[in-house]
């Protein structure tokens, strides 16, 4: 393409500066322009440039015509191949997303990759779960792909019930709506439930007064980053070391993070020992059973299936635990 044009460029001005010669001392350099490009581009009118009397001018002319012609079709030729490969490459690369969207099970659906979603997508990675972005948006999509090329998304509307199917809701762990309206993340939670009513939902809202609606629409979780801030200043003063701490956690190199993992049915009642022995990549802080909390639990403490360990841990120790439990 750049070839080409700089070729068509060279082709002007030397058809310029061959008709200035040619036409001398009467013709203009603008009348010399005009007559290369009115050749180049088979216009078709008169002579600017007197060429009657000049033989070799004609066919200084036709040189021009079939090298300038030659050339323009070849820009036009690759300008309609480059417009269709796009094309087709856009189509191939949307079908080929969708193939792995299908095959996607027990991932998260990120509803909005603004400021809060974007947090949300990089703690996903982090910790090793697999997710797809919904975004309306294409300004702000295509600015979070530059970073993420490899992350699988829909450019629609998340509120959209065939943009959540064709993202895997019905085998989706989880959504979150996490958009800057309060009323879209509501129309989302609302679509998630009535879709697949076992999809946990945490919904972001600006306004705290809408807790109860968002609740109706099927909201398990909400969060209000303005509340959140709140506590989170509020904290940094009056228990700066666990805040500390938590901080620490959060930007260790080992990612770790407080965890949980419901015990699968299939497993036999057994001590705490048995199920998840010691290991380096994990703590067990607490079990949850029956709506009672069990904090610090020893090695004795008897496990059933539907329990839920509490624990510090890095993706790697999550991942070869849950493993564990899971065979």
């Amino acid at each position: 393409m750049a070839r080409g044009l700089l070729l068509l460029l060279l082709i002007q001005l030397a058809g310029t500066l061959g008709y200035h010669y040619i036409g001398r001392p009467t013709a203009t350099w603008i009348d010399s322009f005009y007559m290369t490009f009115i050749t180049i581009a088979t216009i078709g009118y008169g002579e600017t440039v007197d060429l009657s009397n000049h033989p070799m001018g004609r066919l200084f002319t036709v040189l021009i015509a079939v090298v300038g012609i030659g050339t323009m079709s070849y820009l036009f030729s690759t300008m309609v191949a480059l417009l269709v490969d796009y094309d087709l490459n856009a189509a191939i690369r949307r079908r080929r997303m969708q193939k792995e969207l299908d095959r996607l099970s027990g991932h998260y659906i990120v509803c909005g990759i603004g400021r809060v979603g974007s947090n949300v997508a990089d703690e996903l990675d982090l910790t090793r779960r697999r997710y797809v972005v919904v975004e309306t948006n294409r300004q702000v999509l295509d600015e979070w792909l530059e970073h993420h090329p490899d992350a699988l998304y829909l450019h629609e509307d998340a509120a959209d019930d065939e943009a959540l199917l064709r993202a895997g809701l019905s085998r989706a762990a989880g959504v979150f709506a996490v958009t800057g309206d309060d009323s879209h993340n509501l129309m989302v939670s609302l679509s998630v439930k009535l879709i697949n009513p076992a999809a946990r939902v945490v919904v972001r809202l600006h306004d705290i007064r809408n807790e109860k609606k968002a609740r109706r629409a099927g909201a398990d979780e909400i969060v209000s980053p303005d509340f959140t801030g709140g506590m989170r200043i509020a904290s940094a003063m009056v228990r700066p070391h666990v805040v500390n701490f938590m901080d620490q956690m959060l930007h260790s190199d080992e990612a770790m993070r407080m965890e949980e993992l419901v015990l699968p049915a299939h497993l036999a009642p057994c001590a705490l020992s048995e199920a998840v022995p010691r290991a380096r990549d994990y703590v067990v802080l607490a079990v949850h059973a029956g709506g009672v909390w069990v904090f610090n639990p020893d090695e004795s403490h008897q496990l059933k299936p539907g329990n839920t360990l509490v624990l510090m841990t890095n993706p790697a120790g999550r991942e070869a635990l849950e493993r564990r439990l899971k065979g």
